[in-house]
């Protein structure tokens, strides 16, 4: 079995770009920094910063509504693979294929961390009087999940 549980925050804005062809599939990449449970040092926080790619939907929603200091909830599978560099050095790549993702904190909370302030020119949500955020009508059909 190859499931993968991840929950950490956004080093950056998605990186999203469309396949070529008729049908074009978003591809969203990301990278989360997911703190470590223990740490060597005792004294400083550790995080391991894992490379994420979310296809189709999911990876729409991710350009829609993710943004750097965000903190998320995926599950997904573990993919290895590996090409040959331009200097002709082979380079092996380990990539968490996005199967679902979530919020993992509402705004309110991530407020303190600058996580639920969105950059400029992006407008979020607002969040509810219990913690949870406002969706635009007609969302149904862009969500990834039921």
């Amino acid at each position: 079995m190859n499931k993968v549980i991840l929950m950490g925050r956004l080093t950056r804005d998605p990186e999203v770009r469309y396949s070529q062809g008729e049908n074009a599939t978003a591809v969203a990449r990301y990278t989360l920094a997911v703190d470590r449970r223990f740490n060597r040092n005792n004294d400083e926080q550790t995080a391991d910063f894992i490379n994420c790619v979310a296809f189709g939907r999911a990876g729409e929603f991710a350009e829609k509504y993710f943004h750097k200091g965000i903190k998320i909830a995926i599950t997904g599978r573990i993919q290895t693979g590996s090409y040959t560099n331009k200097d002709g050095v082979k380079v092996y790549t380990t990539d968490i294929v996005v199967e679902d993702q979530e919020f993992a904190e509402s705004k309110n909370s991530a407020g303190s961390n600058d996580g639920g302030f969105a950059p400029a020119g992006r407008p979020e949500p607002a969040a509810a009087g219990d913690g949870f955020m406002n969706l635009p009508d007609g969302i149904d059909e862009e969500l990834p999940f039921n």
